[in-house]
């Protein structure tokens, strides 16, 4: 329940944020205050940076980073399928590797599961922060991005993508100050820390993370009542309808976690992960489970084009998996999530294909065929690492 409680009040934060005016705020400092920008590079890189540092939640990533991109498109002529490249391939891989966001309330969700369930025996956040270390799509796709960015590297597709001109102006009606949005993103960032030690009784480690991000949340919606109102920026009546608005935009993610909790319990019961355990113990070395897992999550991601649905199927059935055949949980849990973002960034009908679209200004299938050169090496990189790892740690 609390986690649940975490991921619809995530969405409470996210519109009061964006009501605030702290998001245009920052865009406007960037842009008119700040002018550290003189380059395509630089400009490119910043974009890259905000991609980086707001790991909130995917959306949002996409959205500022072309905000702040698509004005320095139009003065440096820098295609916009470069600009929604740089957008997609930071959104979905940060949020999912700083977890202090909703990626992380799903996550720990599914994780619980399999622990409430009796499948595995461990701690839900420490499981989920050793996954971190083993999501290797997030990690090369970010690495790739900086890469191409940093050395002007184009190719397939994007060497002959084109800026095309638009009407670049963003409107940004009396933007309000950029610490409206940076002050309640850091204080969730602190306050996880400091509700895993005292839910943990002085160990982080040992800390309880559902009651953690839940107390976070609450106590991050609390701040923004008074800080917001108590500066005017918003009413008292305001408030309250923005953070019942946000609330009601992720119900469905709600929804798609209490499903996910079901197809856990149902696969469970049905021995689901055993089965394709013993499938695989007969037919598939031990070295290979973590590629193979990664495979496959990747074509379910590229088909259904949401890494999110992916992981509700596939950690139900990875994790017994790995624990029939005495193989890394963590790194199968790593192998989930980087097979869900490989096959989320390359499939034309994702959400955030859309997106960084939409924020870039970019056509979707210009933007799906030339980002996908980059993904595939990125994907590359990642399938030779669960090799390696795991032929080492065997």
């Amino acid at each position: 329940m609390k986690t649940l409680g975490f991921a619809i009040l995530v969405g409470s934060i996210m519109a009061l944020i964006d009501k605030s005016g702290g998001i245009d705020g920052f865009v406007d400092f960037m842009q008119n205050r700040a002018k550290v920008i003189s380059s395509a590079k630089s400009a490119l890189l910043l974009s890259y940076m905000i991609g980086v540092v707001i790991f909130i939640e995917s959306s949002i990533t996409s959205l500022i980073a072309g905000a702040v991109g698509r004005p320095f498109c139009a003065r440096y002529k820098i295609p916009q399928a470069k600009l929604a490249f740089v957008c997609d391939s930071t959104s979905a891989p940060i949020s999912s590797i700083i977890v202090l966001n909703a990626w992380g309330a799903l996550l720990l969700g599914l994780i619980s599961t399999q622990i409430t369930q009796g499948v595995i025996e461990a701690n839900a956040i420490d499981l989920l922060i050793d996954s971190i270390f083993y999501n290797f799509y997030a990690m090369s796709a970010l690495a790739v991005t900086f890469i191409a960015v940093w050395f002007n590297i184009d190719i397939g597709p994007m060497k002959h993508s084109k800026y095309i001109a638009v009407d670049a102006k963003i409107d940004l009606p009396n933007p309000q100050s950029m610490y409206y949005m940076l002050l309640p993103i850091l204080l969730m960032v602190f306050f996880v820390f400091v509700y895993l030690y005292i839910t943990g009784d002085g160990n982080i480690l040992k800390g309880s993370g559902s009651s953690a991000i839940f107390y976070t949340v609450l106590t991050t919606l609390v701040f923004t009542l008074f800080y917001y109102v108590g500066k005017k920026n918003m009413t008292l009546k305001t408030w309250s309808k923005t953070t019942v608005k946000g609330a009601k935009n992720l119900l469905p993610i709600a929804a798609i976690l209490l499903f996910a909790f079901a197809i856990g319990e149902v696969t469970s019961e049905l021995g689901t992960g055993q089965y394709l355990a013993s499938l695989a113990s007969e037919n598939l070395s031990i070295y290979l489970t973590a590629a193979v897992i990664f495979l496959l999550s990747s074509l379910i991601s590229f088909s259904t084009g949401t890494s999110w649905g992916t992981f509700s199927i596939m950690i139900p059935i990875a994790v017994p998996m790995a624990v029939a055949m005495d193989a890394d949980v963590a790194l199968a849990i790593g192998a989930v999530i980087s097979g869900g973002i490989f096959g989320d960034h390359c499939s034309p009908i994702s959400d955030t294909t859309i997106i960084s679209s939409m924020a870039s200004e970019c056509e979707v299938i210009e933007h799906v065929k030339t980002q996908l050169p980059y993904a595939l090496i990125s994907g590359l990189i990642a399938l030779l690492l669960f090799l390696l790892v795991a032929f080492i740690s065997n």
